[in-house]
């Protein structure tokens, strides 16, 4: 069985990535730390969600991938998406 194209990834985009996802990790920590009330949850949902998509792209190789790929992933983070914008409504309105 032979799969498509490969492609090889440098050690230091996959450095660069380490690095911001550590600096997004730190942001969240620091956004727990301070006392801004309801929007501490929605900066840490934001940062997960610029975490999650730096981890899709390079580490599970979705930029690398085919369209149909790419497309199934938008859909599941378009429904994602609505996910959260009904949790935040039921959060705003308690």
């Amino acid at each position: 069985m032979q799969h498509g194209k490969t492609h090889i990834t440098s050690y230091r985009t996959h450095g660069i990535i380490l690095v911001l996802l550590l600096f997004l990790t730190t942001i969240t920590i620091t956004v727990t730390w301070l006392d801004v009330g309801r929007l501490s949850v929605g900066v840490a949902m934001f940062v997960a969600c610029i975490k999650a998509s730096l981890v899709l792209l390079y580490f599970m190789h979705l930029k690398f991938d085919e369209l149909i790929f790419k497309i199934f992933a938008g859909m599941v983070i378009l429904l994602l998406a609505i996910v959260f914008v009904i949790t935040f409504f039921d959060y705003l309105f308690r």
